[in-house]
């Protein structure tokens, strides 16, 4: 590649052309288009681009189809097996399909030179610095952290093991793994009798497996015994019979333990920041089946929507990004009788646990959480908080007062009243990022109206977990159709296990490397798992 910007040369007017296609995104995106739109209609120049498939080649993918999939891909931060998934972006792109995780990596190593992986990373790594600077907010896009001063990758080193310039062996990476591996399942027992036939770690084994190559239990099972011997895995339905051994609070109380653990093997490190900043948030895992006698399952906003919920508490901000705890959200539905949904409770089980493990500064929640209730709940807890609210009518009176006198910014004194306490707080209410209206924020610090503004920008720290949710589920949460919520339970804690396991592990690597700590992943989360595996069923 070459090194010199004459304004003459091919890569100059590359890059020049990589920047107009990331303006165009970003003001496609603050017109408010959803972040699918936006790529499907910004402009791709292609003068300066070579496609090293000649036209004969069998590949039947259009060259910029692929270009925009891989900008979507480069915003997003999504893994080649999660965007696999995302058969709808096909027909905006000009895709006949979205390809498999086969052909897109062998697109980006072999089609693409490294001119055409630089127009692609300068392009969305621009959408992704701009977004998070100065908005709109989109869910969708990944940390700024994971692209500012990011090598831009080649063919040749797309997502390689390197970390301020220094490489990682497979040795390294595959003893570190280990390690974390180690800390994270010794905290779980089954309770099963001593003389079963199988141990927990087998189990836990086969876990993992299904996790990595994104299959159920029996197809997984019968994969597993073929690699491991049919006398070692066990079958498809003794492992279902073995995790339905795992109560709720057995499970719970045992990724309480490995979170304990896996923080351990951090403790000595000065790079990892305490107190911490959390995140609060509730994903959903999609249910298909019948709701009779599901009390665990909930509405969604669709009538006909249903799924399971999840409530979890993870580190955000410039630290090592880990789950500390996991809560099941059980809702009041129209075919239970559930008690109406509590979520301040949920908040506190949350915060209770994850204080165990660090101390915590602040906990940013979205909308869902705007409670006094939850406001109370997190000041007995003595944690700050910053919580975007809902605009009622108190709110657009201060919003017309403030537009009427010309403000941006205002602070309103406030204080809550509820069975459980009291104490003062205030709304802040600030340019929105999005660059239109006002955002009004709850907190219980003490905020003036010149520091208001870059106070609540903290919040954006909390989009890190939309990353984290899409990791998990894409790629390390196994497939099931099963009623049973034992076994919804104990998938998705292990999935949010094999998450915290690959983010150790990546934090020990660089940990050892001189320097400052930079937390874009060295490490994908493909790479841990398979190094995981690869630990459990010996080679072919």
């Amino acid at each position: 590649m070459q090194n010199s910007l004459d304004p003459l040369s091919d890569r100059a007017c590359r890059m020049t052309q990589a920047y107009k296609t990331g303006i165009e995104l970003r003001k496609i995106l603050r017109d408010r288009a959803c972040l699918r739109s936006a790529v499907s209609e910004v402009t791709i120049y292609t003068e300066h681009l070579k496609d090293k498939y000649s036209e004969w080649h069998p590949a039947p993918d259009s060259f910029e189809g692929m270009l925009r999939l891989f900008i979507y891909r480069k915003i997003t931060g999504d893994s080649y097996r999660t965007l696999e998934t995302y058969q709808e972006l096909a027909e905006p792109f000009g895709l006949d399909h979205v390809p498999d995780e086969s052909v897109l990596s062998r697109t980006w190593r072999n089609r693409f030179d490294d001119g055409v992986c630089e127009y692609v990373t300068v392009a969305a790594h621009f959408v992704v610095k701009e977004i998070h600077d100065h908005g709109p907010a989109v869910s969708a896009v990944r940390p700024k952290e994971e692209v500012t001063n990011s090598k831009l990758e080649s063919a040749e080193d797309d997502e390689q093991d390197e970390f301020g310039g220094v490489e990682f062996s497979d040795e390294q990476i595959s003893r570190t793994t280990r390690l974390a591996r180690d800390h994270g399942f010794d905290g779980f027992d089954s309770g099963r009798a001593q003389n079963a036939s199988y141990e927990d770690v087998q189990f836990f084994e086969l876990q993992t497996f299904m996790g990595m190559v994104g299959c159920g239990t029996a197809q997984g099972a019968a994969r597993f015994q073929f690699r491991r011997g049919e006398e070692y895995g066990p079958h498809g339905d003794t492992h279902l019979r073995a995790i339905k051994q795992f109560e709720p609070e057995t499970l719970i109380k045992g990724f309480d333990e490995a979170s304990d653990r896996l923080l351990s093997a951090i403790a000595s490190e000065a790079s990892f920041r305490r107190p911490v900043t959390a995140a609060i948030d509730i994903t959903t895992i999609p249910y298909y089946g019948d709701v009779e006698g599901m009390p665990m399952v909930s509405g969604m906003k669709g009538e006909e929507e249903r799924a399971f919920k999840f409530a979890t508490l993870s580190i955000v901000g410039e630290n090592i990004p880990l789950v500390l705890a996991v809560e099941p959200v059980r809702e009041s539905s129209a075919w239970d009788r559930n008690p109406p949904n509590q979520v301040h409770r949920v908040v506190r089980q949350l915060v209770q646990r994850a204080k165990e493990h660090v101390p915590i500064e602040t906990v940013l929640c979205d909308r869902e959480f705007d409670s006094k209730r939850v406001y109370q709940t997190l000041s007995n807890l003595g944690v700050n908080y910053l919580v975007p609210t809902r605009i009622n009518s108190t709110e657009r009176e201060v919003i017309e007062t403030m537009d009427a006198d010309g403000q941006s910014v205002a602070v309103e004194s406030a204080s809550v009243h509820v069975e459980s306490g009291r104490h003062s707080m205030q709304f802040l209410y600030v340019p929105s990022t999005s660059g239109e209206g006002t955002t009004v924020f709850a907190t219980n610090l003490r905020i003036g109206p010149e520091e208001a503004e870059s106070f609540c920008r903290r919040y954006s720290r909390r989009w890190q977990i939309e990353n984290e949710y899409k990791s998990i589920k894409g790629d390390f949460l196994a497939k099931t159709s099963s009623k049973d919520y034992r076994v919804r339970l104990f998938y998705f804690v292990f999935a949010v296990l094999l998450y915290n396991i690959w983010r150790l592990t990546d934090f020990l690597l660089k940990a050892g490397v001189d320097g400052e700590m930079d937390y874009a992943p060295v490490l994908t989360a493909g790479e841990c798992v398979e190094i995981v595996v690869s630990a459990l069923i010996p080679p072919d």
